[in-house]
């Protein structure tokens, strides 16, 4: 038997519900469907092509970024060397969340916590053996989710499986652990789903502080209704009544969290005409030069932004938008579909609202998509612009470096790094590293940094990279498959001043949910005005002769210690918010929107600095 065959074996089926394989058109002959420059030679002189390599030792590439530190898994989480190969599957990071000081790494085994108040030198606190499949994971509080889907997942969390094909003892939904004690978590409660959990998202509903909800994203086949009554895998035509073309809306009372359950289970695909429970998109493909992608019946994953009332949904064949006003009735509002797009799988929202990033997970995860022979526009990421609730296409984001037949590559996990006056986002690319870019401008995003590793293996490829990539308080934190669990720094460049990373690094959460979006407010501080003139100096929307003005007084404040020189430098202050705007509304024709907008962020940011003098 094959090495490959093997991992896929001991991975079990359940994961290639991530990891299929799509069949995609081969030749290319839409005029309207245009591709990237897959063999432009400025990629084949990035630093990340032809790295060695090396499960532990793999070469590296690194730009704008400082590894500050990698940890190994923990016990239970990697192949037994005397029984497994070290590539052995089923050992497989997933989702990261974060509470405190502590980083909690999702597993197909269970759950790792890292302390990670010193990131540089974080220590594994616990390793949760509890296998099932996925294990995405979220924190609300002093609650832990979970997302379950295997077959041989159970409610007691043992290692021996289910042999039976109906059985009582089956687990497959979204787990719940009392976490109030992280390095000695409980479980609480197991609410079933009728197709198990690929992954969750927690749902704050701002009107309702004594519950959380959990929309259960499932993608795995039906259960029978002799294990779970009310399961049906049959067609919409066969039975209204189908466990298909819906999610799960779960609801948790705070106060005594054993109690969660289902309480909807919204049709988000319905045809709003006809009330046809159908898919958005049928599936197949879109025509010659595209490829094939799946029938809507299902979302991949949901992130949602409560301050706004906004979720977006990756949803198989479409990416939708939905009203959240009311939590346990979210309402579809929009669907798009693209031809390049295979498998719609994740969401990001700009901390505006104006813009959603979805992720296309062509190759499932499980394939080489970053070849330089691929299509730029295959396996990215779309940019779209929410306009009147409505979605509008605004551009692509692929990795820049061709990547081997060895390495499984494709657009994954990532968070927005709140830098203020920017939209930028660090993304996982699972074999093709991470990088971190910009989508300020939709129609040109820039990447800004990246980081990579060679192949995890020489001959064959093997699952590996990372599974998701997230900014949280300072630092970006990586979930590596095979490898273990990274952090970075950002460091100064020409696309990224040392006063954009400190403002970014203002922003401090107890909590962070990937697909929970907070919406992000900056404190009052110098760093973040001169972040906004940093912006504006780089482009050249500034006059040289107003940059040395606003400069000025922003040295001034540390310097002023009395009372005359607070209200002198306050003074000055205010003076030059007040060039600023009227800078805004007659600056250069070439100025951008985004300029504009950051230039009376700017006046904001000097006026209450000097509200904040007068106070002191």
């Amino acid at each position: 038997m094959s090495l490959s065959r093997n991992i896929s074996q001991s991975i079990g089926s359940a994961l290639w519900v991530c990891f299929f394989t799509l069949t995609i058109a081969t030749t290319v002959t839409s005029p309207s469907f245009l591709h990237g420059q897959q063999n432009d030679p400025r990629r084949t002189l990035d630093s990340r092509v032809g790295l060695s390599p090396g499960l532990h030792n793999a070469g590296e590439a690194i730009s704008n970024l400082e590894l500050i530190s990698t940890t190994a898994k923990g016990p239970g989480f990697s192949p037994d060397l005397e029984t497994e190969t070290p590539y052995a599957g089923g050992y497989t990071n997933s989702d990261l969340t974060f509470k405190d000081n502590f980083s909690i790494v999702g597993n197909y085994q269970g759950f790792q916590v890292y302390n990670v108040e010193d990131p540089s030198n974080p220590t594994l606190e616990i390793s949760l053996v509890c296998p099932g499949g996925q294990g995405d994971v979220s924190v609300y509080g002093d609650l832990l989710f979970m997302s379950v889907q295997e077959r041989r997942a159970r409610l007691d969390c043992g290692t021996q499986g289910v042999a039976d094909s109906i059985s009582s003892e089956r687990f497959r939904g979204v787990r719940i652990f009392d976490i109030s004690d992280i390095r000695n978590p409980k479980q609480i409660a197991a609410v079933q789903t009728c197709r198990g959990s690929h992954t969750h998202t927690v749902v704050n509903d701002p009107q309702d502080n004594q519950n959380v909800y959990v929309y259960v994203s499932g993608t795995s086949s039906v259960r029978p209704s002799e294990e779970l009554a009310g399961c049906s895998g049959l067609s919409p035509d066969e039975d209204p009544n189908t466990s298909y073309f819906r999610i799960e809306v779960i609801q948790v009372p705070l106060s005594n969290p054993e109690q969660a359950k289902v309480v909807n289970a919204p049709r988000l695909f319905t045809d709003t005409e006809t009330g046809e429970i159908s898919g958005l998109h049928k599936g197949g493909d879109f025509g010659p030069g595209t490829q094939s992608s799946r029938e809507t019946n299902q979302c991949h994953d949901i992130t949602v932004y409560p301050e706004i009332g906004l979720a977006a949904g990756a949803c198989s064949g479409n990416g939708i938008l939905l009203d959240i006003t009311d939590v346990v009735n979210p309402v579809r509002i929009d669907q798009v579909t693209d031809p390049g797009f295979a498998y719609w799988h994740s969401a990001t929202f700009s901390n505006d609202g104006s813009k959603v990033i979805f992720t296309d997970e062509w190759g499932g995860g499980g394939a080489p998509r970053c070849r330089d022979t691929d299509p730029m526009e295959w396996g990215a990421d779309a940019i779209f612009n929410v306009v009147g609730r409505k979605l509008l296409f605004a551009g692509y984001y692929k990795l820049s470096a061709p990547q081997t037949e060895l390495e499984n590559c494709v657009a994954h996990n990532g968070s927005i790094i709140p830098v203020p006056g920017r939209d930028i986002k660090v993304q996982a690319w699972y074999q093709g590293g991470l990088s971190v870019f910009d989508f300020t401008d939709p129609t040109n995003a820039l990447e800004i940094a990246y980081f990579d590793r060679g192949p995890v293996y020489s001959e064959e490829m093997v699952s590996g990279g990372y599974w998701s990539t997230y900014w949280y308080n300072g630092h970006i934190y990586g979930a590596e498959i095979a490898r273990g669990f990274d952090v970075f720094k950002l460091t100064p460049s020409e696309h990224l001043t040392q006063n954009e990373i400190d403002a970014a690094g203002l922003i401090r959460m107890n909590e962070f949910n990937a697909q929970l979006q907070p919406r992000i407010e900056w404190p009052t501080d110098v760093v973040v005005a001169r972040a906004y003139l940093d912006q504006l100096m780089r482009s050249d929307a500034i006059r040289a002769d107003r940059a040395v003005t606003v400069s000025t007084a922003l040295n001034r404040i540390a310097s002023a210690t009395n009372d005359n020189e607070r209200e002198r430098t306050a003074t000055d202050l205010r003076e030059a918010a007040v060039e600023l705007e009227s800078d805004s509304r007659n600056s250069l024709p070439s100025n951008s929107d985004s300029d504009r907008i950051r230039m009376r962020s700017l006046a904001n940011s000097m006026r209450n600095l000097a509200s904040s003098l007068l106070v002191q």
